[in-house]
């Protein structure tokens, strides 16, 4: 497959969950609109992707959001099947990002440098 298609697919499954999560199609009470999706990676198959996700709110939670969101992967999986057409609609699993924190902290620490 090439590169361009699988950029083009991880761009509309990212807008795809984005959209639902934004909506608030999940249902779920711990989920917020605080929650976003920081990197997808599918496979070359597009059998598999990777959902990379920040949120922006207490530490505690980024590890009950991921746990929320992979309980959930198979209902966002059915519906993003609906809305996209692909032969295959790839199996997701969603992991912590936390490069925008780390972002954060490194732009504070060369402030303090300087300062």
């Amino acid at each position: 497959m090439s590169d361009i298609r699988i950029k083009r697919v991880e761009s509309l499954l990212k807008e795809k969950i984005s959209e639902m999560i934004l909506k608030n199609e999940l249902k779920d009470p711990r989920l917020d609109n605080l929650i976003t999706i920081t990197r997808l990676q599918v496979t070359k198959d597009f059998k598999n992707a990777k959902v990379y996700i920040s949120y922006m709110g207490d530490k505690e939670n980024h590890s009950v959001i991921v746990k929320v969101l992979n309980n959930a992967a198979g209902f966002i999986q059915s519906m993003i099947g609906k809305r996209i057409r692909l032969r295959n609609t790839p199996k997701l699993k969603f992991y912590e990002d936390h490069s925008i924190e780390k972002g954060f902290e490194i732009t504070q620490k060369l402030k303090d440098l300087f300062s």
